[in-house]
């Protein structure tokens, strides 16, 4: 790293610390607990969300507070007590996070001048606090890192609104990089296919298909000029392409939608239906979007999903694990922020 020229100090100056880089994970967002409060805390902010939901707000705060703000915290929280992790009293997605800064900052320990710290769009650790943090800790230049391969306002933007909103509240603002979407990196597509494959070997049967699932968006928000659904596209067949399966083996499809608009197709749930219904015995699914195990991955779909595939036939059902803090996740990390990070480091 180039060290900036050293001067001395006036003798009552106020101590400075030395400077750093920061690199910023961030994900989603959680709540704090599975009970009612908990819940609705974190749905009103998530689904307050203009960049989320995008309708007339005035009629969606209606519906908000009056209908889905009493009805779903009691069914989200139920969900997320399915795969809530007792140990340390917080879901999935906090754990695996902190982990993935933990071997980030682990795999630039040679580098004193580099700090690695994790946040949340929703919920704690907030995004604020946490570049308030790290401006403290002397970063005076950070890489923010949106955890979403795969680019959507209503994911990437509003991780990036929420930072930016918190650097319009600094008088003294850090420089700012952000990492672009990486739906095509060759390390992302290797690690999805090596992880892939070490999941099969684990595995006393052959798949008759594999589903990549996304997350799903609105029609409306692709209209709108939202490149996700090409993003999660590409991802989708250079992943086949690495895993060398014919088209018909290996499907995109899309998830967790709600509401009554029509959503990014093919949907997933009913996609592995029908392949019940068909007579495929044996499904394995991979979530390439996700960088981390969350409700939707370890509760809608090795729960929910699984639950319907063997109801309507199917015998054989898995999720591969998402990256999350494994030595590939990490390796892929790593190699995306020194990318990024050229010209500081």
């Amino acid at each position: 790293m180039s060290k900036r020229p050293a001067y001395q100090l006036p003798a009552d100056h106020k101590p400075i610390p030395a400077t750093k880089v920061g690199i910023l994970l961030i994900n989603l967002g959680t709540p704090e607990a599975t009970s009612y409060w908990p819940m609705r805390r974190y749905l009103k902010e998530f689904l307050s969300d203009a960049r989320v939901i995008e309708t007339n707000r005035a009629l969606w705060w209606v519906i908000l507070n009056g209908i889905i703000l009493t009805t779903r915290p009691k069914k989200s929280g139920h969900a997320y007590d399915q795969i809530w992790n007792r140990e340390l009293d917080e879901s999935p997605l906090k754990t695996i996070t902190r982990g993935q800064s933990q071997k980030l900052a682990e795999s630039f320990s040679g580098n004193p001048d580099i700090m690695v710290d994790w946040a949340m769009r929703y919920g704690h650790p907030s995004t604020p606090d946490v570049i308030g943090r790290m401006k403290d800790a002397g970063c005076d230049r950070i890489l923010l890192c949106p955890l979403y391969p795969q680019y959507a306002a209503a994911t990437t933007a509003t991780a990036m609104d929420k930072a930016f909103d918190a650097l319009k509240a600094m008088r003294w603002q850090p420089a700012i990089r952000s990492l672009p979407p990486y739906y095509d990196h060759p390390a992302y597509i290797r690690a999805l296919s090596q992880s892939l494959k070490a999941h099969l070997k684990t595995l006393d049967w052959q798949p008759d298909r594999i589903v990549a699932s996304f997350h799903g968006l609105p029609e409306d928000y692709l209209i709108k000029g939202d490149p996700y659904h090409c993003h999660c596209q590409k991802t989708a067949r250079l992943l086949r392409e690495a895993m060398n399966l014919p088209q018909e083996k290996f499907i995109a499809t899309f998830q967790s939608r709600f509401g009554k608009a029509e959503w990014l197709k093919p949907y997933t749930d009913k996609t592995i239906e029908q392949l019940a219904k068909d007579g495929a015995k044996n499904i394995v699914v991979i979530t390439p979007g996700f960088s981390a195990d969350c409700v939707e991955t370890l509760e809608e779909i090795a729960i929910g999903v699984a639950e319907m595939f063997h109801e309507h036939g199917g015998e054989n059902f898995s999720v591969a694990p998402c990256l999350n803090d494994s030595k590939l996740s990490v390796n892929l990390l790593t190699t995306l922020a020194k990318e990024e990070l050229a010209g500081w480091i």
